[in-house]
């Protein structure tokens, strides 16, 4: 999605927005706030695993289940399977508002004005606060879409996933004060 929002503020300016444009991100001045920023969400991605492996430890024990008929048998034929179902989304949707927070309006940002990984960061969490009800609208549709788009195959994301990138970008755009023009990279 960063070379989409690069297509996208390209072809809002007025500038050649071709694909050979969009990936030279790799001279951006952002990069090393954009890798600080993904570095952030993959942390924080290890992180929601490892809850959710203690959270089936705790509930199942270490033993793993014999095979994937006896595993489905627990989740959907047990109550501990089920307690499982609703604390794991539970906890898993508490993870999910972090990383919408954290990262709705942080990556374009950082392609549009180089102001730093902690401070896009928190402009995307301030931009969460001030427009909850959106962005959590734009959460459940990106939740749905990514759904959507992986059922055939994950063949699907190949379309979402653009009309995602230049959506977020708007999205960006209507969140966050327009701020200088300087770079055009």
């Amino acid at each position: 999605p960063i070379c989409l929002y690069e297509i996208s503020r390209r072809r809002e300016l007025g500038m050649d927005y071709s694909w050979p444009h969009a990936l030279r991100l790799h001279r951006s001045p952002a990069l090393p706030s954009i890798m600080a920023v993904a570095a952030m969400l993959f942390v924080v991605f290890i992180i929601w695993l490892l809850v959710a492996q203690a959270l089936y430890v705790q509930i199942f024990g270490a033993e793993p289940p014999v095979s994937i008929a006896a595993f489905w048998n627990g989740i959907v034929g047990t109550d501990q399977g089920w307690n499982l179902i609703l604390v794991g989304n539970a906890v898993g949707f508490v993870f999910a508002v972090i990383v919408l927070s954290t990262s709705v309006v942080s990556f374009p940002l950082l392609i549009d004005r180089d102001v730093g990984a902690v401070s896009a960061v928190e402009t995307s969490i301030r931009a969460t606060l001030v427009n909850p009800v959106p962005v959590a609208v734009w959460g459940f549709i990106i939740a749905a879409g990514l759904v959507i788009g992986s059922i055939p195959v994950f063949v699907g994301l190949a379309v979402i996933m653009p009309i995602f990138g230049h959506a977020t970008w708007h999205l960006y755009r209507k969140m966050v004060e327009p701020g200088p023009r300087a770079r055009s990279h």
